[in-house]
């Protein structure tokens, strides 16, 4: 079992929506863009995607060029990585400030799938993962991380590709038509599907049922709370 984190474990992705929303809407104002941020800028071009392919993405759609720049570059930089770095700024001081908790539903199919041996791993583009799991007293259920940190030193693609998932499934030993995906993100349901999982759950967080349905989604739900039962 792959779990994507923001938006399928952790309601983490309201967090990012926020966070993206008011970073962008400062930086579009500073440089003077008419066009407006809006959710759905989020979910086209942000959701599920490795940061900079992201903002980078984000950028051009503005008519906006910036140097990418390196990962350590300051939030105050002028690059694609600078500019990133602004909304994670955001991002860890609201999760520093309020917490997080693990969906409900999701914690009960975790703990099910954990009594029943079955082996699960966390795929997530974020580079703070891992972070989000400790805060979310869920690290320990997850014997293997595949996230934004794991993509750059091992030079796998963002979602929409599908090597993030397939490096799980290789993590955990199986086959990717003996695995079930959990995702809530277009990007992610639709790299879930190039690389021929067995099943994938789109998790409907916002993007809308039709659209996760489209991207290659087996059957989409509200909330992981709808698998009452888990069988071996």
């Amino acid at each position: 079992m792959l779990f994507d984190l923001d938006g399928v474990l952790t309601p983490t992705a309201d967090i990012h929506m926020h966070a993206w929303r008011a970073m962008f809407t400062e930086l579009f104002a500073e440089k003077g863009v008419t066009a407006p941020y809006t959710d759905d800028d989020y979910f086209t071009y942000l959701d599920g995607k490795k940061r900079d392919d992201g903002v980078a993405g984000l950028l051009a759609s503005r008519g906006i060029s910036v140097p990418l720049g390196t990962p350590g570059d300051p939030s105050t930089a002028d690059t694609v990585w600078g500019i990133g770095n602004r909304k994670n700024d955001v991002f860890t001081r609201v999760l520093d400030e309020e917490g997080i908790e693990a969906y409900p539903g999701s914690l009960a199919l975790v703990d099910r799938l954990a009594a029943a041996g079955i082996p699960m791993a966390v795929v997530s583009s974020s580079k703070n993962a891992r972070w989000v799991l400790t805060a979310a007293h869920l690290l320990d259920r997850f014997p293997i991380v595949v996230d934004g940190v794991t993509a750059g030193e091992q030079g796998l693609g963002s979602k929409p590709a599908p090597d993030m998932f397939l490096h799980a499934a290789r993590a955990l030993g199986v086959e990717p038509a003996q695995a079930v995906v959990f995702e809530d993100a277009i990007s992610g349901v639709a790299a879930a599907h190039a690389g021929s999982f067995g099943l994938v759950v789109g998790v409907d967080r916002g993007a809308g049922e039709e659209a996760l349905r489209s991207a290659g989604a087996s059957i989409v739900v509200d909330d992981l709370a709808e698998f009452s039962e888990v069988r071996e």
